[in-house]
């Protein structure tokens, strides 16, 4: 069982992003599939959404609307049971949609080279879900055309007692990505308003202090260049309960496995409202939560590479000019 992190003080300002970093290590709707990327003749635009009869019409919708809906909304209240786990965003076609996220991990590994070589600022994700709800498999999936040479992913667990001495935000201040980088966070921060909370792990009194304090963290870390996306993978109790039995049915799965993840699975309610604090209190103008229904990974996949591009696409990125006039260079 995780233990608790020390209290921690309001984060003093942080300076420009070249001193910030000290290692290198996002609610749909039925109608919501945003901008697929499929250049086939007669196929939809890669702006175009799916509306109508869960078909891919190639009906053109605004994208802002869509993202609109996408995301919590700052200062909303935030019931889960309002969100389908099993909703496929209009996306029922899987076999298109395969072939859209495999454009879309190509449109990613050209973002990430931009993002690299502007090396101006840096990007962020965050996942966090129910024990089985698809982290790993949204990072494998989602970022397989990411360059390893500029993304880190970090597995935030049980603190080491080094941790344990500094308090709670210290280990996610030392792993966010440097700039020109990708970090992607596998459980983050908000370990610490949830099974802190859920085990009583510190008294409320300080758990409830963290949501404002990790709001300003964040706000921070946005001010100084990085973009933070954050993904709560929302499933069912009923689908979490299949995909644990798969796993102990596989042998190459069922060393993911943890007694701890069965007896977490009882506390199923506890989370769910600690959950629904973290998407209601947390989501921010500089760092909204997304709910993915993530019962169909393919659903998930795109929903999540889609909004990774789009929020790359928002930077303006320009590869830098040459220092010097290429058009001069002759080689012998």
């Amino acid at each position: 069982m995780m233990r608790a992190l020390k209290y921690a003080p309001p984060s003093p300002p942080i300076h420009p992003i070249t001193t910030f970093v000290y290692g290198r290590p996002r609610i749909f709707s039925l109608w919501f599939c945003l901008s697929l990327h499929i250049l086939k003749a007669g196929e939809a635009h890669p702006s175009s959404l799916v509306t109508k009869n869960n078909q891919y019409t190639g009906a053109r919708m605004d994208f802002q609307k869509a993202l609109k809906q996408c995301m919590v909304k700052p200062g909303s209240r935030v019931c889960l049971k309002d969100y389908d786990p099993d909703d496929t965003a209009g996306c029922s076609n899987k076999k298109l949609a395969s072939k859209t996220l495999s454009r879309n991990t190509e449109k990613l590994a050209e973002l990430q080279r931009l993002l690299y070589a502007e090396n101006i600022r840096a990007l962020m994700i965050i996942l966090q879900g129910m024990d089985a709800s698809g982290k790993d498999g949204a990072i494998r999936q989602v970022m397989s055309g990411i360059n390893p040479q500029g993304c880190t992913v970090v597995s935030f667990k049980s603190p080491s007692d080094e941790e344990l001495d500094h308090d709670y935000l210290w280990r996610i201040h030392k792993a966010a990505p440097a700039r020109g980088e990708i970090g992607i966070f596998n459980r983050s921060h908000y370990e610490d308003v949830l099974i802190v909370r859920v085990h009583n792990l510190v008294p409320p009194d300080i758990w409830r202090k963290r949501y404002d304090q990790i709001n300003r963290f964040e706000q921070n870390l946005s001010e100084n260049g990085l973009k933070i996306l954050k993904f709560f993978l929302h499933i069912d109790k009923d689908e979490q309960k299949a995909r644990l039995e798969e796993r102990i049915k596989d042998p190459s799965k069922v060393w993911k496995m943890n007694l701890d993840d069965i007896k977490e699975r009882k506390l199923w309610n506890e989370y769910t409202a600690a959950y629904e604090d973290v998407l209601t209190k947390c989501s921010t103008p500089w760092a909204p939560w997304h709910i993915i229904p993530a019962n169909k990974k393919w659903v998930r996949n795109i929903l999540i590479s889609q909004i990774v591009i789009s929020s790359l696409e928002s930077l303006h990125m320009h590869y830098p000019k040459p220092k010097f006039d290429p058009g001069k260079i002759k080689l012998d």
